[in-house]
């Protein structure tokens, strides 16, 4: 078979794909440390990662040997029904079992919702610079996404409201937002939920909510007996620290949790995850840790950017966008020279947002360093 054979672009089996899934543009995660090492040829030890909202502490003690007696048994399938992971998330998040959806990762339960609900001739709402996982998940349905501008950086939900149709059936919201880290008040959103019509399902994605203040937490999770149609989605990647082992979960109406418990994959979270995850529920003081490390970096970033005189967004999250606007050099360029000096950041013009980059809070000496060299860019 010939080189041009084996080529996609060259293939008559590619060509008959639907093109609705040749039109999407893939993922596109923060750059991997192997990754820059290769490309710069750097130390390992001179690079900082700060680009994928990853929890700079690690994991919880707890997890860590829970993952250890968990390889004892790594040669069995998992629990496809991950029953001691949904008896530790009923009784912390005060949910039934039948109403929780596991997923590998939160990403997971948003593309669980997805195929369980939509298809071709539906129409899925999400704002402007909102993860770029919502497009993709809708798109691969066959579904028409509707994207509603921004205001201010973060979801404007009259808009939203006003955007809904006969042919809308799912609406995400992520809050607070990614990359923007806005923050959508509770009783503007428990108002918007009520104006929604019941057959419209909204996904309300709360990836981040362990590092809201205890005044901004959310209270979604007492709602669910108010709307059947909401689907919240959680995940442990973020201040729980198991990014890598990609375990989320989705709270919902029973009916709603059943239906996309029929398009999951069995054994989609292995058993690593759900122990770890178990283990991470236990540990109230990493969480605790991990929010107050958060909180001090926050302080520290948003300082220096003061400092430096650059624009930013009050973000909620564990991470801060901030804008490259000079004469001199734009977004881009200054995020190719932080690789230069082994700093990952996150460049976000795909989120229509040229620039912006968004830098994830690490350790207070990773801030530091980012600082450091960011500043030296500026300021030549």
């Amino acid at each position: 078979m010939s080189a041009s054979g084996n080529n996609p672009s060259h293939s008559s089996v590619a060509k008959l794909a639907p093109e609705y899934i040749k039109a999407i543009a893939p993922y596109q995660g923060g750059k991997p440390i192997s990754e820059l090492v290769r490309e710069m040829g750097l130390q390992v030890k001179d690079i900082v990662k700060l680009a994928s909202n990853e929890n700079p502490l690690g994991i919880s003690p707890k997890a860590e040997y829970a993952i250890q007696d968990a390889l004892l048994d790594i040669a069995r399938y998992p629990d496809g029904n991950s029953f001691a992971l949904r008896d530790a998330v009923s009784k912390k998040f005060s949910a039934a079992p039948n109403q929780i959806v596991f997923g590998n990762g939160s990403n997971d339960i948003l593309e669980l919702a997805a195929r369980a609900f939509l298809t071709a001739g539906c129409e899925a709402i999400y704002s402007q610079h909102a993860f770029a996982v919502y497009p993709l998940v809708t798109q691969a349905t066959g579904a028409t996404g509707v994207v509603v501008p921004a205001k201010n950086y973060g979801h404007d939900l009259p808009a939203m409201l006003a955007a809904i149709t006969d042919k809308t059936r799912m609406i995400f919201v992520a809050n607070p937002n990614n990359p923007t880290g806005t923050l959508l008040g509770k009783d503007e959103l428990f108002e918007f939920l009520k104006q929604v019509p019941k057959h419209v399902l909204v996904v309300l994605d709360e990836a981040y909510d362990e590092y809201l203040s205890a005044a901004n937490k959310s209270e979604a999770i007492g709602w669910l007996n108010e709307f059947d149609n909401l689907i919240i989605s959680r995940t442990f990647s973020k201040a729980y620290g198991l990014a890598g082992l990609r375990v989320g979960f989705g709270l919902c109406h029973a009916d709603i949790a059943d239906l996309m418990n029929r398009v999951r994959q069995p054994f989609n979270v292995n058993s690593i995850a759900q122990a770890a995850a178990v283990a991470s529920l236990a540990d109230d003081d990493f969480v605790e840790r991990s929010y107050a490390l958060n909180q001090a970096g926050m302080v520290q970033l948003t300082q220096g950017f003061n400092k430096l005189r650059l624009e930013y967004i009050p973000s909620f999250a564990n991470f801060v966008s901030f804008a490259v606007k000079s004469d001199t050099q734009n977004a881009a360029e200054v995020n190719q020279k932080l690789l230069q000096k082994g700093v990952i950041v996150r460049p976000i013009a795909n989120y229509e947002m040229p620039d912006y980059l968004r830098v994830s809070i690490g350790l207070f000496s990773e801030n530091a360093r980012f600082l450091e060299v960011l500043e030296e860019i500026i300021n030549k």
